[in-house]
């Protein structure tokens, strides 16, 4: 998404609109674990072909924010750590044990010996550094990953397989940062590759499975890493994954998919919606849902626009939106209005409801007194001026157009006027680092707290334009202590103070929902509400 060096890092974590991270996750639904019609022993070979809906023009973990490209990319690398998706707690994959010194400036990790990557190359302390010192050098589409590195003073070998990672500030995000996708481990050579290379040609990482063909908005082939050994401790199957290959295909409209899991052309389809469960429900299909922690879908605001500097105008948008409307017209089943800025999942996360009520009388007094009038043609205005509002939106989600159509109504009725513009998937980090926009839709997810500062602080990239002020201390508080019970308190005050401000629009949680095929068993999300398909098979 966007970043520029590491100032503007952390901050587009937060935009980066697509997808989810879990860690206290419940599966609803069908869940997580055997996904097949019956029982078997688990079986290898086979091709799992699986149709998503956009593709996010990049191959490199380290630069992929969209959740429907790191369904396949993740499968390429390994991680540091991992995350247990029931409990949230960080646990072993390339480092076997860890230490954090007691004010949380300073983690060292010591590394699996035998662990190589697809080149052949080995993982060693030097290149743990090489990726972690290049992060901030990804620029515009790293900034995921320059945002956990934030703050990092020095990386430094200690001996060839224990590593020190050194903050100039305490960093309690840094440990769960480990285990995404976004700080997977690349050989010495794939960071050696320019950003754009790496994006268009892939990287070499030492996961289950490597990159064999990229056909941008069209496919993504992945086979089975022979000789794999070192898989997180999460997983049941140890050693090489089940499945001999992958192909990710991608196909954006909703009911082709659908249509291709019934004929039994492809296996698993992403972004099931609500138009189509119920022709996948029963049968030989499984439907798979999760909640995704982190930033909600909302309205990223540009607190910078002149109307939208007004705290009443943006209040009235908060107040306007129907949010149970549009869950249960648009989204999922299960799918929950947002209830603060954090997802319910989100670990800290604050029940903020009584904030986020729909209240049309509420969001009318506070335009009234903001001093917009309500015309003949229903629209408010104010010295001549229409109350215009333009909502930027990017299709990478099947929901993204239906739920803002009704946003746009619930809108208008208090009189708001709004456009609705759609841009490529491909350009929503290059919109928020121009700041050329009203409101753009999105979320970002992550199953750490620390997404709202690398959201909302000011120090940072800060796209929605927010003024300085408390938030940025409870931000940077938060992130600074090692006390648990603290770090809760000051994540709940930022998330009162965000929603409190109006400075983004929270709308509803992200769901994911899976069709899956029964053959295939043991397709399990991961704390991200992400997929991990190394214990994945067919049979």
């Amino acid at each position: 998404m966007i970043a520029l060096r590491h100032v503007r890092t952390s901050r587009w974590a937060a935009l980066t609109a697509l997808v989810t991270t879990s860690a206290l996750l419940t599966a609803c639904g069908s869940g997580g674990g055997d996904t097949g019609g019956g029982t078997g022993q688990p079986r290898s070979g086979g091709t799992l072909t699986f149709a998503v809906g956009s593709d996010s023009g990049c191959v490199d973990p380290q630069q992929v924010a969209s959740n429907e490209t790191i369904y396949s990319v993740r499968q390429i690398v390994d991680s540091l750590t991992d995350q247990d998706p029931r409990t949230g707690k960080i646990v072993p994959w390339l480092a076997k044990s860890w230490d954090v010194s007691s004010d949380a400036t300073t983690f060292t990790f010591h590394l699996r010996s035998g662990v190589t990557f697809s080149d052949g190359s080995k993982l060693t302390a030097q290149v743990v550094k090489d990726n972690f010192d290049a992060v901030p050098k990804l620029g515009a589409l790293g900034t995921l990953a320059e945002g956990y590195l934030s703050g990092v003073k020095s990386t430094t070998v200690v001996d060839p397989l224990t590593v020190k990672v050194t903050f100039s500030q305490p960093n309690a995000q840094f440990l769960q940062a480990t285990s995404t996708h976004s700080l997977g481990v690349e050989s010495s050579a794939s960071v050696k590759r320019t950003p754009q290379q790496k994006c268009s040609d892939g990287v070499i990482g030492s996961g289950p499975f490597v990159l064999k063909q990229y056909v941008q908005n069209q496919s993504l082939t992945l086979a089975k890493r022979t000789g794999y050994a070192w898989g997180s401790s999460l997983w049941s199957k140890k050693g090489e994954a089940y499945l001999d290959k992958l192909v990710f295909k991608v196909v954006p409209e909703a009911g082709v998919r659908a249509g291709s899991l019934q004929s039994g052309q492809v296996d698993a389809v992403s972004s099931v919606g609500k138009a189509n469960e119920a022709a996948l429900k029963g049968g030989q299909v499984t439907l798979q849902r999760r909640a995704n922690p982190g930033v909600v879908f909302g309205l990223g605001l540009n607190n910078s626009r002149p109307l939208l500097k007004d705290a009443k105008v943006r209040q009235a948008i908060l107040f306007a939106i129907d949010r149970q409307q549009i869950a249960d017209t648009v989204f999922p089943t299960g799918t929950r209005p947002a209830t603060s800025v954090l997802a319910h999942t989100t670990p800290d996360y604050t029940d903020l409801a009584s904030g986020l009520t729909f209240d049309a009388a509420k969001a009318k007094s506070l335009l009234d007194a903001a001093g917009w009038k309500t015309g003949s043609d229903g629209i408010r205005a104010k010295g001549g001026k229409k109350l215009s509002l333009t909502i930027t939106w990017f299709p990478n989600a099947a929901t993204n157009q239906p739920a803002l159509e009704l946003v746009q109504q619930q809108l208008k009725a208090v009189g708001v006027d709004v456009a609705l513009k759609q841009l490529q998937v491909t350009q929503f980090a290059p919109t928020l680092q121009s700041g050329d926009y009203d409101a753009v839709w999105g979320n970002v997810t992550r199953a750490d707290p620390d997404i709202l500062r690398s959201s909302f602080s000011t120090k940072l990239a800060n796209f929605y334009h927010l003024p300085p002020s408390s938030l940025d201390t409870a931000l940077s508080e938060q992130a600074a202590t090692v006390d648990a019970a603290k770090r809760g308190q000051l994540v709940a005050e930022a998330q009162q103070l965000i929603v409190h401000n109006a400075y983004y629009a929270p709308v509803v949680e992200l769901q994911t929902q899976l069709g899956v095929s029964k053959k295939v068993h043991d397709l399990d999300f991961d704390a991200s509400s992400r997929l991990q398909l190394h214990d994945t098979w067919i049979g």
